[in-house]
């Protein structure tokens, strides 16, 4: 299974928060499942990161590329086609940041592991 994490989906996977349900932590642990984390994602984590709002052990990058090693996580890029789509999502939603991944997981085809249920709105299956 292809899934698509969250930001604060990644964020509590890491830092080993209660607030990530025992099912998405069995999914992100399933070998057979491939994880994604969106460029999005660590974009918001480094605008967050330099507001005071986020903070980590490590350098961002440092932690990234480690968490990507480590639980081999694939880093899923931005594309003109991902942008197209953000351009045609309703408005039930304003954060930039979520909104890419809507339109990530639907051009990709990914379920998106995420506590938000404001995404239930869009044409996507999400997971928790």
């Amino acid at each position: 299974m292809l899934l698509l994490m969250d930001t604060h989906t990644f964020i509590w996977y890491v830092t080993d928060n209660v607030r990530l349900t025992n099912q998405a932590l069995e999914l992100i642990n399933d070998e057979d499942n491939q994880i994604f984390l969106s460029i999005a994602s660590i974009w918001e984590m480094g605008i967050k990161q330099s507001l005071g709002k986020l903070t980590f052990n490590l350098p961002l990058d440092v932690l990234i590329t480690q968490q990507l090693s480590l639980n081999d996580f694939a880093l899923l890029d931005i594309k003109i086609s991902h942008i197209s789509t953000v351009s045609q999502l309703q408005l039930h939603h304003r954060d930039p940041f979520d909104r890419m991944l809507i339109a990530q997981a639907i051009v990709e085809n990914i379920l998106i592991l995420s506590a938000d249920i404001i995404f239930d709105a869009y044409l996507i299956k999400r997971l928790w």
